[in-house]
């Protein structure tokens, strides 16, 4: 038991490490942007030598992977939890939501993920593409093409592709507002809960039938 319970110990303090280089990481990527950033500045934050980063990260390449991987999956996480709202435009207002309470809550996961160039396809999990349970545009282009199979959507809204595009740029476009001019007094901004309402019913009543 002793020799397992000293193995255990040593790999909960291994991923701490690694969570603490990568939460230190997204910091700086976020606030710097990617290319200002270096393994020493990175370890300088956290107040370790360059050869311990190393050691859990062959190179920044690899650990912008690491990042995107993990913060992909947590939101893909989080459109899970509405995965069983079972009308697809309900499901669709759901998400919104869900998409804004993470970049909201979680800013410099957001920035990194969606306003930072090599946070993409290249870095980005190859094995979760696609994958409704794993893919966070899959599940929103899974959505839209179920409201397209019922009927819910207006005839010229049937590319589902284009659809589910036009969908995600207005949601990121409120998001991605707010995150860089929240703070900034010379809009008089309204509660950002509403913005978000708001921005989704006027999508929803654009491209339904009924709308």
């Amino acid at each position: 038991m002793m020799p397992s319970t000293a193995t255990d110990r040593r790999e909960r303090e291994k991923l701490a490490i690694r969570t603490k280089i990568l939460d230190a990481a997204r910091e700086l990527f976020a606030e710097h942007g990617y290319e200002a950033v270096t393994m020493r500045t990175i370890a300088e934050k956290i107040e370790y030598t360059p050869t311990a980063i190393y050691y859990h990260f062959k190179d920044k390449d690899a650990l912008i992977r690491e990042l995107c991987d993990q913060d992909y999956g947590a939101l893909a996480e989080e459109f899970q939890k509405i995965a069983t709202v079972a009308d697809p435009i309900e499901r669709l207002n759901a998400m919104g939501l869900a998409y804004a309470r993470f970049a909201f809550e979680h800013p410099n996961h957001y920035r990194l993920m969606f306003m930072t160039p090599q946070c993409d396809g290249e870095n980005a999990p190859l094995e979760r593409k696609g994958k409704p349970d794993q893919d966070g545009y899959a599940f929103l282009v899974w959505t839209v093409s179920q409201a397209v199979a019922a009927g819910r959507l207006r005839p010229e809204y049937h590319d589902v592709e284009l659809t589910s595009q036009i969908v995600w740029a207005a949601t990121h476009g409120l998001v991605a507002l707010h995150i860089t001019k929240g703070n900034d007094t010379w809009v008089e901004w309204r509660p950002i809960e509403q913005r978000v309402e708001a921005m989704l019913g006027l999508i929803t009543r654009g491209l339904t039938c009924n709308g």
